[in-house]
């Protein structure tokens, strides 16, 4: 019997629909933005604008299939594959910095043999890393804390941010800061936290010295701060964001019509907060932004709703990465942060961190997806 449209997506996406619906916006309206925002790359290429629709869409639909084939899975799995995960990311880290493809002076890819195709090791880190700190934490919410445990999950974050940290700066703090909330969180102890922020900032101050991002970071630090007291005007991209911004007003100038793409450096990228309300307006920005508390608020749901402390901790350190970095990167279109080259989730145009993102939303999902079956079948 054929099933129809409404039965097959009861019988093929589980969970919370809420976000399910929430990720489809933002992937449609990934792909209009960065059409319009790719057309004068294009034009400088002598590319045809199509061939970035088609590619960005084969990788945003690649990440819907990482995000469904994800949620089918329980996601207490998850607790195991993590270790490994952790293992796996540091070699592969170190094997970026010292042998990595290089872009914008930093070597943060690899590539793949065969396929030709390069991928960030920093977006598994940061999904192993979170996924195994709130199963570590899981363990321990009925219990006192050990030291030797906290020791153990201090040096690894420590460890794991400071191999980040080697080339990708913001991406390591952004890690640091979500796994000190899901600390927090999980009730770890107050010397026990004070104790990671100076772990991490001692080993992850020093990867920065030695790494290849110390003068870029020292310098968007200095000239942030120099601009916000009015001793210089803002950098070339920012000033450019905000001429974007500025030429959105309330309704923008309507999809396709932006012409700071032709000015501003990565606008289907770094940029694309600013791409997004100069096309659509002050209400578009809003609504973006409104799409991702909305994330926020579903994901942190679930240290309620969840059956298991495990689901509660990894739903809520997945989306607190996840919206984290888009609330950075609407800050830095603004002006409010130093320009940081966080990509937005979801939005910007990119290769691996689209399956990522993919894959810990499908995470996130399945918690709620297990926790929903479970209370029905209790409720029998």
């Amino acid at each position: 019997m054929t099933l129809s449209v409404k039965e097959w997506l009861k019988e093929n996406l589980k969970g919370d629909y809420h976000i399910w619906g929430v990720v489809l916006f933002l992937s449609v309206m990934s792909l209009a933005v960065v059409y319009s925002a790719t057309g004068t790359m294009a034009y400088r290429k002598m590319e045809s604008t199509e061939l970035y629709l088609f590619k960005h869409g084969a990788l945003v639909l690649a990440g819907l299939f990482c995000m469904w084939f994800a949620h089918r899975i329980n996601y207490v799995n998850y607790a195991r594959l993590s270790r490994f995960g952790m293992w796996l990311s540091v070699p592969l880290l170190l094997w970026a910095y010292f042998k990595g493809a290089s872009l914008n002076d930093a070597s943060r890819w690899i590539t793949i043999p065969i396929i030709n195709q390069t991928f960030q090791p920093a977006d598994l880190a940061k999904l192993a890393l979170i996924s195994n700190l709130a199963a570590m934490l899981a363990k321990r919410q009925y219990v006192q804390y050990e030291p030797r445990i906290l020791i153990n999950l201090i040096g690894w974050i420590g460890l794991i941010c400071a191999c980040i940290m080697l080339t990708n700066a913001s991406t390591a703090v952004l890690l640091a800061a979500t796994c000190f909330l899901l600390m927090f969180i999980g009730r770890v102890p107050g010397r026990y936290l004070l104790a990671m922020v100076v772990f991490c900032v001692i080993l992850g101050g020093a990867a920065l010295y030695v790494g290849q991002r110390y003068e870029t970071f020292k310098g968007r630090i200095n000239r942030h701060i120099e601009t916000m007291q009015g001793k210089r005007a803002p950098d070339y991209q920012v000033e450019q964001s905000f001429i974007a911004l500025a030429h959105g007003s309330l309704y923008g100038r309507g999809p396709g019509n932006s012409h700071q793409r032709n000015y501003l450096p990565h606008p289907y990228s770094d940029f694309i907060f600013a791409m997004i309300v100069e096309e659509y307006g002050l209400i578009g920005g809003l609504t973006i932004m409104a799409a991702y508390l909305y994330l926020l608020w579903r994901g942190m749901r679930a240290i309620q709703k969840a059956n298991r402390a495990f689901g509660g901790l990894l739903s809520a350190g997945l989306t607190f990465s996840i919206v984290i970095q888009a609330m950075i990167n609407m800050a830095v279109a603004v002006g409010l942060v130093p320009v940081t080259g966080l990509p937005m989730p979801l939005l910007s145009m990119g290769g691996s961190s689209m399956l990522f993102i993919g894959t810990a939303i499908g995470i996130i999902i399945s918690v709620s997806r297990g926790d929903l079956e479970e209370n029905k079948l209790f409720a029998k």
